[in-house]
């Protein structure tokens, strides 16, 4: 079964090319995502990368969590579940003009 990392400390310059790349050393990866930033679209510094199974994304980890891609020491380990978060307050809706 496929295993999901979170990638911390990536460079603003790092591709998900670079990072499929990059962790593709250590075994297949299904997927590599950067995260960016919906307004400028510029990388929010972190992403996940997907391994194909357990050992393979044990041995990414050792291979890559500390080390250096592209100028920028990475942390890597298993990803968390996204927390539920509240609702957004705010945004929209009636501003309280006059009556």
């Amino acid at each position: 079964m496929a295993k999901k990392l979170y990638i911390g400390g990536v460079s603003y310059n790092t591709t998900e090319d670079n990072l499929r790349d990059a962790f593709s050393q250590a075994g297949t990866v299904e997927s590599a995502v950067i995260i960016t930033d919906r307004m400028s679209g510029r990388s929010k510094g972190f992403g996940f990368v997907e391994m194909a199974n357990d050992d393979e994304a044990l041995k990414a980890i050792e291979m890559w969590n500390g080390k250096e891609l592209d100028g920028r020491s990475l942390t890597v380990n298993e990803a968390r579940p996204m927390e539920a978060r509240a609702p957004r307050q705010g945004g929209g809706g009636e501003r309280g003009g006059r009556w």
